[in-house]
């Protein structure tokens, strides 16, 4: 279990996967025994019981889609008992690799639906990383869990020779802004091990994502571009001649909440941590506070 942001509980439901993604940044999950995994989900539920400002709960893993339906249902059971959990996300790459889990066991959609209510709802976040992955089984279980009450997003890696271009970027979210599934997240590729084959520069990246969203509509165009940072979600918001600009989406310490960063360029940067420290204080600001009349 991971409370790394103030309104919302990460829990690792297992460290289990459909594949192998060679740029995943949880190897670390599948190595040896891993105590990060939630065994039990009881002292978990106890943490949340009895933190009151927990609105979202996110299940991943691994991909907590490979649970068996009973499993998946008395999660979900457990954690509608708690009044201030509002939204209940499951990170999975399942309608990708293996859409026909859902196709052949139509309970489980049913389950998702089931506990997906107006004002509480099940988010499913979804792992498309190229638009060939949208295959038929695939958009079928979209419509599925769409017309089941359940919330479909998209979050991708930019990935070199996989998504990273323009043109092969702007057709993955355009069309899942088809299908209803909202692009959310396009992350930076992390600098785990044996990643680096599948970064692009972090400036390039930048570059690809804005001539991409050039060729998307405004829904297509939603995602942010950001950095799964230790510290928090980075959004990578502007470049010009002589600096990057970064805003904190989310921040795990409350004082960087939508602090807002100009760093000089480095071309060969890959990562936040490669640039120095931000140029001055003038250029470091956070978003005032409304004023409550």
């Amino acid at each position: 279990m991971e409370h790394k942001y103030e309104f919302t509980v990460v829990l690792l439901a297992n460290n289990l996967c459909g594949g192998f993604c060679r740029f995943c940044f949880r190897k670390r999950l599948f190595m040896n025994d891993n105590e990060e995994v939630v065994r039990d989900i009881g002292p978990a539920l106890e943490y949340i019981r009895s933190h009151p400002r927990v609105t979202n709960v996110l299940v991943t893993g691994g991909d907590p889609l490979l649970l068996s339906t009973a499993k998946v249902r008395s999660i979900l059971t457990q954690l509608r008992s708690i009044d201030h959990v509002r939204v209940i996300r499951f990170g999975s790459k399942m309608p990708a690799f293996n859409p026909y889990r859902f196709l052949d066991d139509p309970g489980l959609i049913d389950t998702l639906g089931e506990f997906s209510h107006p004002e509480r709802r099940v988010y499913l976040m979804a792992h498309f990383n190229h638009p060939r992955e949208l295959t038929p089984p695939a958009l079928e279980v979209i419509d599925r869990l769409l017309k089941a009450g359940v919330i479909v997003c998209n979050q991708t890696p930019l990935l070199k020779g996989i998504n990273g271009t323009p043109e092969v970027l702007a057709e993955l979210l355009n069309r899942l802004s088809y299908a209803g599934a909202a692009p959310y997240y396009v992350f930076q590729v992390r600098p785990t091990l044996g990643n680096s084959p599948f970064a692009l520069p972090l400036e390039e990246a930048y570059h690809v994502f804005e001539r991409a969203k050039m060729k998307c509509s405004g829904i297509a165009k939603r995602a942010r571009l950001v950095m799964s940072h230790a510290t928090g979600k980075i959004e990578v918001v502007g470049i010009d001649a002589e600096h990057v600009y970064f805003r904190y989406h989310r921040a795990a310490d409350p004082a960087q909440k939508s602090r807002f960063l100009a760093c000089r360029r480095n071309p060969g940067a890959y990562w936040f941590d490669d640039y120095g420290e931000a140029i001055s204080d003038v250029l470091v600001a956070r978003v005032a506070e409304p004023v409550m009349s």
